[in-house]
């Protein structure tokens, strides 16, 4: 099992969150609480930079889905980069592909 490591930074648009090891049911909580206590503007966009996740399961999927609800409500728009191969599949079955942006997905990441 490798740990949950979120890091931030502040990008001209919106906060970056750095999402590295595993997301799943255990750790997918401190995602969550991490973008739900970040502080918003209309306009600005979140980008969930996924280029160091390792696996995701269903938590991680939800916390993903929670960042954006979070997100929109803000008025924010919401991006996952970087999104490793075996995670955009998963978010392709499901359709989840059709409701994020995307970039940098896959072998482009």
């Amino acid at each position: 099992m490798s740990p949950l490591n979120i890091t931030r930074r502040d990008a001209a648009t919106g906060p970056v969150l750095h999402v590295a090891g595993e997301l799943d049911y255990e750790q997918a909580t401190a995602l969550r609480e991490q973008a739900g206590r970040l502080e918003l503007s209309p306009g600005q966009c979140l980008v969930i930079d996924l280029s160091g996740l390792t696996f995701c399961d269903s938590s991680g999927i939800t916390a993903l889905l929670a960042a954006r609800h979070h997100a929109h409500a803000a008025g924010a728009d919401i991006v996952l980069s970087a999104v490793p191969p075996n995670t955009l599949r998963i978010l392709g079955i499901v359709g989840l592909d059709q409701v994020f942006t995307i970039r940098g997905a896959g072998a482009d990441g």
